[in-house]
């Protein structure tokens, strides 16, 4: 990667600062017990307590009050990072059903990426025998990247399958 970008010094290089998983339930406006079981899957994934998260502001139109539980996050760094990053690549994204790649087109512009994934049942830590419902989360991999192609370069690097590009003429 050094050479691709030609950068002067080796600690310009882009590396992983940490991952951010997000799990928003907004059902659990309705039923509080719907964010526990959400934390506890989130916890079996990362392999660290997840913060519980109030909504900031009152909506009305879905039945939200401030100071209501809604979601629920994990940020990862260093080693625990690195082996969520592994379990994700090698095992967990391969287990999604019709999978051709995750899209490239992800990316903000800062050099992070976010990954949406459906269903947390993708990871083996969880037993699908005791899911009462099915959760989606954002996965946000912050970089020290500058451009999207930089840190692109870098998640390829960490095996991340991309979707091929299809050539049309």
């Amino acid at each position: 990667m050094i050479k691709t970008f030609s950068y002067k010094n080796p600690n310009q290089a882009p590396k992983l600062e940490k991952i951010v998983i997000n799990m928003g339930v907004g059902e659990a406006a309705q039923d509080p017990k719907i964010i526990e079981e959400a934390a506890r899957d989130l916890e079996m994934i990362a392999g660290q307590k997840p913060s519980i998260r109030a909504a900031k502001i009152a909506v009305s139109n879905f039945k939200l009050r401030k100071g209501m539980k809604i979601g629920a996050m994990v940020t990862l760094r260093r080693n625990r990072m690195y082996e969520f990053l592994d379990r994700l690549i090698n095992i967990a994204i391969p287990r999604v059903r019709d999978f051709r790649g995750v899209s490239d087109k992800s990316f903000d512009g800062r050099g992070n990426y976010t990954l949406g994934i459906k269903e947390q049942i993708i990871f083996p830590e969880i037993n699908v025998d005791k899911i009462n419902r099915i959760f989606g989360m954002d996965i946000t991999f912050v970089t020290t990247a500058k451009t999207d192609a930089e840190a692109y370069e870098l998640l390829k690097l960490f095996g991340m399958p991309f979707r091929k590009k299809e050539i049309t003429n």
